[in-house]
């Protein structure tokens, strides 16, 4: 069984947020501390309703990288203060996937929405966010505005917030691991006995994180498996 490593994130590179194209930013990678691997609220399971009666879902601004320490310190403040009839779930969205190279196996975390918080909470009945939740959230430090109007936060669509909740969805399984690869690709051996050989991909495995590859050994094409790590594309 290869050997797991510490648990990375990274931010996602293409997604966009939900009523507003986001400005992507370079994949930035960091250790994941202690209360991010106890701190797991940002999974949602199967039964949570898609809209809590009398709420709705908004989409906060956050700076860079500060998206899960936003979450828990809102999270803490709203129980703190007894707002938890005015905000229920707050969600930062992330996607799992698992790399394997020499024996050892990594997972990492990719935020889907990079810069964005998600909160389910209560407007008052003109659109504005009661003042003691807005005061609340604006002075949490890397906070910065919700999408739309000035204190009237625009709230996300239906098609908006079923892609948000089903990205939360806690795995029903161990993150596979990601394959950058499409069965006829051609390919060049990076690695091991076959180094510098040529080939196309067959088939992916990645349960196992390899893949097989058909390359000529001797004059005739021969199926053999390989570590995904130990290939690359053979425009590369």
């Amino acid at each position: 069984m290869p050997e797991e490593e510490v648990i990375q994130t990274e931010q996602a590179e293409q997604a966009e947020p939900p009523a507003e194209a986001a400005e992507q930013a370079e994949p930035q990678v960091v250790q994941v501390d202690e209360a991010d691997q106890i701190d797991q609220t940002d999974e949602i399971s199967e039964e949570e309703p898609l809209i809590t009666p009398g709420m709705n879902w908004f989409v906060l601004r956050v700076a860079s990288n500060k998206e899960d320490s936003v979450r828990r310190t809102l999270l803490r403040k709203i129980k703190i203060e007894g707002f938890t009839d005015l905000v229920n779930r707050i969600l930062v969205p992330t996607e799992k996937t698992k790399t394997i190279k020499a024996g050892r196996q990594r997972i990492t975390q990719k935020k889907l929405y990079p810069g964005y918080v998600f909160v389910e909470m209560k407007l008052e009945e003109d659109g504005r966010i009661p003042q003691d939740v807005f005061f609340l959230i604006k002075e949490t430090t890397g906070v910065g505005d919700f999408i739309g109007t000035a204190g009237r936060p625009s709230p996300m669509s239906i098609p908006e917030i079923e892609k948000m909740l089903a990205a939360s969805k806690a795995p029903e399984e161990a993150p596979t691991v990601k394959m950058e690869f499409t069965p006829g690709d051609a390919i060049k051996i990076n690695e091991g006995p076959f180094e510098n050989m040529e080939g196309t991909v067959d088939e992916l495995l990645p349960a196992q994180g390899k893949v097989r590859v058909i390359v000529t050994i001797f004059g005739r094409a021969t199926p053999i498996e390989l570590e995904y790590w130990m290939i690359g594309k053979f425009d590369e």
